[in-house]
Parts: C-alpha cells; sequence; structure tokens
C-alpha cells in the first residue's frame, strides 16, 4: 500500500506542481507580460467565459512547471534504485516534455472547466466550491495523460484520494506564504 500511495504521488506531482505554481506565478512581475485571460475577454450568457484569473501566463508556467517536474523525476528515477521498486512506469522510458505538458496542460484546463461553470453558477472567484475546487485538476490532469500513459483503475483511485487529500494542506501552505486570503 505505501508503494502504491508513494506511486500515486509521484505520478501526478508534475500536475499538482504546474497547479501550485500557475496560482503563484501571479506574484512574479517580470510574468506580467503574459498577464492575458485566456477567453480573450469573450462572454457566454452575458457572463465573461472564464474571467482574467485565468490567464496565458498561467497556462505557460503550468506547461513549464509540469514539464521540469517530469525531467526531475526521470532524473531521480535513474538515480535512486528503490524509486524503481516503488514505481511501475519505466520512466526511463518517459517523454517529459509531452508527459509534463499534458500533466500541466490537464491540471489547468481542468480547472479553467470548472471556472466556467463556477462562473457561469455565479459564484466568486476565491470562494470554494466544494468538492469540485478540490477535483478539478485531478480530473483534468489524469484526462489529459491518458494520452500517454494509462494506469490500472485501482492506481487512479489512490491517485484520487492521495491529491484530494493533499489539496487542503496545500491551500493552507498557500495562505501562510500570502498567496491566499483564505486559509482553505
Amino acid at each position: 500500500m505505501i508503494a502504491s500511495i508513494f506511486f500515486s504521488f509521484w505520478f501526478f506531482a508534475p500536475a499538482g506542481f504546474a497547479n501550485l505554481l500557475a496560482f503563484a506565478s501571479g506574484k512574479i512581475s517580470f510574468l506580467k507580460k503574459l498577464n492575458y485571460p485566456v477567453d480573450c475577454f469573450k462572454t457566454f450568457r452575458g457572463k465573461r467565459i472564464l474571467g482574467s484569473h485565468k490567464t496565458i501566463r498561467g497556462f505557460v508556467v503550468a506547461i513549464l512547471a509540469g514539464i521540469f517536474g517530469c525531467y526531475l523525476e526521470i532524473f531521480l528515477y535513474g538515480i535512486f534504485p528503490w524509486i524503481r521498486t516503488m514505481v511501475p512506469v519505466d520512466y526511463s522510458t518517459v517523454q517529459p516534455i509531452l508527459l509534463g505538458t499534458l500533466l500541466g496542460l490537464g491540471a489547468l484546463t481542468g480547472d479553467s472547466v470548472k471556472s466556467f461553470f463556477k462562473r457561469q453558477m455565479e459564484i466568486p472567484p476565491g470562494k470554494s466550491w466544494f468538492p469540485f475546487d478540490q477535483i478539478d485538476y485531478i480530473v483534468g490532469g489524469v484526462v489529459f495523460s491518458l494520452f500517454y500513459i494509462r494506469l490500472s483503475l485501482v492506481e487512479y483511485v489512490i491517485l484520487f484520494i492521495v491529491w484530494f487529500l493533499i489539496h487542503p494542506f496545500a491551500t493552507f501552505v498557500g495562505y501562510l506564504f500570502k498567496l491566499r486570503h483564505k486559509p482553505l
């Protein structure tokens, strides 16, 4: 069971990292040039499709973070034999640009789809929408990664549980570092 939990954390870490850094990238001044909304100010039923919080900057950072995360995993997989015993995917054959892009883009796309529905229901940005705020990036990252790597149903269930439980902790850490206005 420990190996399964480790693998679920390992496999999805680039997506989690991408989701976190996309959010935090708003605080980085030299990235302000990419602060253009993905929805290009378009509306649907009189409301912005995604709003100003979903930016090209966030997507670019998420993809780069996902790629970096995969490169780091491949490096660690190669130098630590114990990781190879815990991870059922042969990371020496993984294409980091492809998997990192799918995980990073998937995480942000999942978040954007949720934001579309949140906006249509007139739930303000930053207001919690349980459980969708906790699962959006997981669903997106899993769906996109299916195009490259398929895990077993049990592995997906464990991944979902592990990352669902990580989300409140990560949100609280973001609050401590003044990246969020509310602790949860």
